[in-house]
């Protein structure tokens, strides 16, 4: 039990320097709901037709090390070293069998309504910000009742340079014409933290399916297992206080 407190205390005071707060960002896949293993899925299936590793089936280990959180431009160079065209391609029909998959199976990550109500009655500035392809983003969006809670949605497509990169997120303040000094992002990959902490944010990192040491290598200001997480709100209660000071 000393461990957990010990963790809730070191936690609780890493967004004070943030208030007064202006805004939340958000990136979508493993932030918002848990659909890595969607995903994983889809890649594993599709691989394995096309006879990839030997027709043996992709590790989760090796999903993890070279899907998850990339974008696909990077993902496609990975699996077909040789062949960008093939892979391209490849990585597109895949996104067409998540989608169908997704549709169905999507569910939002613990608490998130709870976070959710935290930004709207703060009402706080607040966008998503994804290296997933923009139809993907839009249906998670919408089978998850988000798509009117943000006011921006940045795709790592549309910019010059995808996470790990700060682009992304740097776009993200400036369509909310919020300060870093002010804010803070919600992410679930090693690329995405990186590029957060990079961008100069303080990132909350959540461990939906990565490993913790891999995202604690990143530099998140603390992790937390989903939006019901005691240490979330630990810090969240602090920052408040900071605020009305």
């Amino acid at each position: 039990m000393a461990t957990s407190e010990n963790a809730v205390e070191s936690s609780k005071s890493s967004l004070t320097k943030l208030a007064p707060i202006e805004a939340v960002l958000f990136d979508i896949d493993g932030t918002l709901c848990d659909s890595d293993p969607i995903h994983y899925y889809a890649f594993r299936e599709m691989l394995q037709e096309i006879g990839f590793n030997g027709g043996n089936p992709i590790t989760e280990e090796f999903f993890i090390a070279t899907v998850a959180g990339k974008h696909n431009d990077d993902i496609a160079l990975d699996l077909f070293p040789g062949d960008r065209e093939r892979g391209l391609k490849f990585v597109e029909d895949k996104e067409a069998m998540f989608r169908r998959l997704a549709a169905e199976q999507l569910k939002p990550l613990n608490g998130l309504d709870k976070v959710r109500k935290w930004i709207e009655d703060r009402g706080l500035k607040r966008a998503a910000v994804t290296n997933a392809p923009r139809p993907n983003a839009e249906l998670i969006l919408s089978k998850l009742g988000l798509s009117d809670f943000f006011h921006a949605v940045i795709i790592g497509d549309e910019c010059e340079h995808a996470k790990p990169h700060p682009e992304p997120y740097l776009k993200g303040l400036e369509a909310l014409k919020a300060s870093k000094d002010h804010t803070f992002i919600f992410e679930d990959s090693v690329s995405g933290i990186k590029a957060g902490v990079a961008a100069g944010m303080p990132v909350i990192g959540i461990s939906t399916r990565n490993p913790e040491d891999l995202l604690m290598g990143a530099k998140p200001a603390f992790l937390i297992k989903d939006y019901d997480d005691p240490k979330l709100w630990a810090a969240l209660e602090e920052l408040d206080k900071s605020g009305s000071h």
